[in-house]
């Protein structure tokens, strides 16, 4: 073999190496950033790219939603309370241009942002708002952020705070505070029973007044229950008035319908 052949070749061999290098194959949720001699070129895929080899450069971008975990952080609530907070930040690339160019690291970008905001934004706010409007706050959170993030074309999807861990003194006086709320309530709540009970009494008390009989009637009732309940002797006072009309029932009548005293 002739060196001229070697030559043909060893050419051949870096010409198709050449043009396998500059495919590159872009998959749906991806783009590619080209570089021209450094200077950008845009954007391009998905599907089948071609790049000039030692020319052009190129940087991938992911668009699928990542996520950035906040390491826990310490901080300081506005009613001076001292807790960990964890944190999860949901975002996306919606421009890979400002993604590449913007910014370094984009990704390290936003874990930073999150944790400087995460401790400004919750530590404005006091504890009992941060347990009881966790939603808000994380809604708060979510703009914040996103608009820091947004210059350099990262859009944040949502944000979580996880786990909000409170020293064991806090823990305790919450506690405490907690049981002494449920007895505020089961006073308050035995109370309106024994008003509603005395109103019913009063009513009722109003009904048996109307009739004279009525009262007889309802000890009788009493002593009926008691006696069925309970095999004892019962002492039971009893009105003047109910042997006044015993005795006029037992009493023979006179002719002219008057009874004999």
């Amino acid at each position: 073999m002739s060196i001229v052949a070697i030559v043909l070749i060893v050419l051949a061999a870096v010409l198709v190496a050449l043009a396998l290098s500059a495919i590159r194959i872009v998959r749906e949720y991806e783009r590619v950033v080209v570089f021209r001699l450094g200077r950008l070129r845009g954007a391009r895929g998905p599907g089948l790219v071609l790049v000039i080899p030692v020319i052009e450069r190129t940087r991938w971008v992911n668009l699928q939603i990542d996520t950035a975990d906040i390491p826990p952080q310490d901080l300081i609530t506005k009613d001076n309370v001292t807790i960990r907070v964890e944190a999860a930040v949901f975002y996306r690339v919606v421009d890979p241009i400002k993604a590449v160019v913007a910014i370094r690291d984009y990704q390290h970008g936003v874990l930073r942002i999150a944790q400087t905001t995460l401790r400004a934004t919750l530590g404005q706010h006091e504890l009992d708002d941060l347990l009881a409007h966790q939603a808000a706050i994380n809604d708060l959170l979510e703009q914040t952020i996103d608009a820091a993030t947004e210059p350099w074309g990262i859009n944040v999807v949502k944000v979580e705070t996880r786990d909000v861990d409170l020293p064991d003194t806090m823990k305790r006086a919450m506690a405490r505070q907690a049981e002494a709320e449920r007895e505020r309530r089961a006073k308050i709540i035995a109370a309106e029973g024994e008003f509603q009970a005395a109103e019913r009494l009063s009513q009722a008390a109003g009904v048996i007044g109307r009739e004279p009989g009525a009262l007889t009637l309802r000890t009788l009732q009493t002593l009926a229950e008691v006696a069925s309940e309970h095999n004892s002797t019962l002492v039971l006072p009893i009105p003047i008035d109910v042997l006044e009309a015993a005795r006029r029932m037992a009493a023979p009548a006179t002719p002219n319908g008057s009874s004999v005293r």
